[in-house]
């Protein structure tokens, strides 16, 4: 009996042992670390936050060249957007005095898909970059919960809308740093713009087939980050990720 305690008792002190370890470790690890930043080709300048292996611009996308210098056509016309079948983009409502410096451009897949549209040594993330990200910041900040749990901030989320996600004041702290957008979409061909203030929806470099890619959505009625298939043709934020040696 005397053994079978002292087993027990030992046992149950690796145990914690192990737990703190763990948890201590997964703190570490992912912990973000802010100060950074990364300059585009036209001169604008990004925070970063890097999030377990992986360092992320903090903010869209809002150039209009290739960081090879050449200029991404915009295209303000809606028929023409929606005809696209070479990279363009936007800023939504054609109108950059309002939403270029607050919520970044809205490309399409096209040029989302150059390889030339992050500043030099960043990239436009792929499907497991995302997958990457949310796994880094659910174990961070949650054993478990979704990458919208810790993604969203308040920063341009209509609060009156505020049912789901966005609403629960847990997701309005920000804590991984992300600082996610709403940057709204162009891809309804009739009111051509749309959900400026309720949505964020990402680009990956994601092929899905010849007419959609892989984006990731976040609103501010759900409490997930979604994976969709979109058409190629319409506008979304970019967010880069930085290469990786």
């Amino acid at each position: 009996m005397l053994r079978t305690i002292i087993r027990n008792r030992l046992f149950y002190r690796e145990f914690i042992i192990l737990f703190l370890l763990f948890t201590s470790g997964c703190k570490t690890i992912n912990s973000p670390v802010f100060g950074g930043t990364v300059k585009d080709i036209d001169g604008n300048i990004y925070n970063t936050v890097t999030i377990g292996s992986q360092t992320w611009m903090m903010e869209n996308l809002k150039t209009t060249h290739y960081n090879n210098n050449t200029a991404i056509p915009m295209v303000t016309d809606s028929a023409g957007w929606k005809k696209l079948k070479t990279p363009g983009f936007c800023w939504y409502n054609n109108d950059s005095t309002s939403n270029k410096n607050a919520l970044g451009a809205l490309y399409n897949w096209y040029a989302a898909d150059t390889a030339i549209l992050a500043p030099t040594g960043w990239r436009v993330p792929t499907e497991d970059d995302w997958n990457l990200l949310e796994s880094n910041v659910s174990v961070y900040l949650y054993a478990s919960g979704s990458l919208a749990k810790i993604l969203a901030s308040n920063n341009g989320w209509n609060k009156s809308l505020n049912t789901g996600a966005i609403g629960n004041n847990l997701l309005l702290n920000n804590s991984s740093g992300f600082t996610a957008l709403p940057g709204g979409s162009r891809e309804n061909y009739i009111h051509s713009f749309n959900s400026i203030d309720s949505t964020g929806v990402w680009w990956s470099s994601t092929y899905k087939s010849d007419t959609t890619g892989l984006s990731m959505l976040m609103r501010c009625d759900l409490n997930s980050v979604d994976r969709t298939s979109k058409h190629k043709w319409k506008g979304l934020s970019v967010r880069c990720v930085k290469n990786q040696n």
